[in-house]
């Protein structure tokens, strides 16, 4: 299915067993845990390659307060890994990790798409989902052959920096949403960064509204119900989605896109850099 052209975000199990034969497609596990690795070494989906988010989605510095926990590669580098992986603009690809794609599938299947690739999905529910479904595994290491690569020279998609997320946390025509857990937008705890709360003018929409209780997508019409309106309001080019470090915020970009909506701008440095920058910090308790 298709969406103005684009392949539509998310693809179901039954719809990936029709294709995992298929020698075009490119099946990329982007697990993120500590033993994620492992796991793909012991069992992935058949034909599916691995990329790591801390080596190859991210370019992890020492200062932090720069960018957050997990910047954007250089454009350069990112373009390298995908050459590696045998991904070219006409590859269709398809992504899953280990957490309901909340976690380095959007990512990826956000980085891909704001290289101008069109044909990258997301497996609704991830590895999860595909077991259930019984879908072929095998614990091969997988290699494809290197692709010349993508000419691109900028990431097409928008992307806000702390200062236009400053401005628009003082702007009521514009809106800030914060895709992390209430407690943590609420400033009641902060499990990984020094401090909590959130960014002034911000609303808390969690990324696991998102889903159902079985870790899938929830339709599109009820994406829409939350998103439409905010969308009428202050027009997409105005709302900036973020999280702790620019990962889960894509989780939800994925599902406005899902949807049917042209996708909204990432803030990448979310939580992790605003905190360290002696921004203006909101609680429930301060308001």
């Amino acid at each position: 299915m298709k969406i103005n052209n684009v392949y539509h975000p998310l693809i179901s199990p039954a719809e990936l067993r029709e294709l995992i034969s298929d020698e075009n497609i490119v099946i990329v596990d982007a697990s993120n845990s500590i033993d994620a690795k492992n796991l793909y070494e012991n069992n992935h989906i058949k034909g599916a390659l691995f990329v790591d988010l801390n080596t190859q989605l991210v370019n992890i510095e020492t200062d932090i307060s720069v960018g957050g926990r997990h910047p954007l590669p250089n454009l350069k580098d990112f373009i390298k890994t995908l050459a590696k992986l045998g991904i070219s603009l006409d590859s269709r690809v398809i992504i899953y990790d280990n957490s309901n794609g909340a976690n380095a599938a959007a990512r990826f299947w956000w980085m891909l798409r704001a290289i101008g690739h069109n044909k990258v999905q997301v497996l609704d529910g991830g590895m999860k989902n595909a077991l259930i479904h019984k879908i072929p595994t095998s614990n091969h290491i997988e290699v494809r052959a290197s692709k010349q690569e993508i000419e691109v020279t900028e990431w097409k998609l928008p992307i806000a920096y702390i200062d236009e997320v400053e401005n628009y946390s003082t702007n009521k025509n514009c809106l800030i949403v914060d895709v992390r857990d209430e407690d943590r937008y609420n400033g009641n705890y902060e499990p990984l960064d020094l401090i909590a709360g959130h960014i002034p003018n911000a609303i808390n929409i969690p990324f696991t509204n998102n889903l159902n209780i079985e870790g899938l997508f929830i339709s599109s019409v009820k994406i829409r119900e939350v998103y439409l309106p905010l969308i009428e309001k202050y027009s997409v080019d105005n709302i900036i989605v973020h999280c702790g470090s620019g990962v889960t915020a894509c989780h939800t970009l994925l599902a406005i896109a899902s949807a049917g909506f042209k996708i909204p701008k990432l803030y990448v440095g979310s939580w992790s850099e605003w905190s360290r920058n002696e921004r203006l910090i909101e609680t429930k308790y301060s308001k």
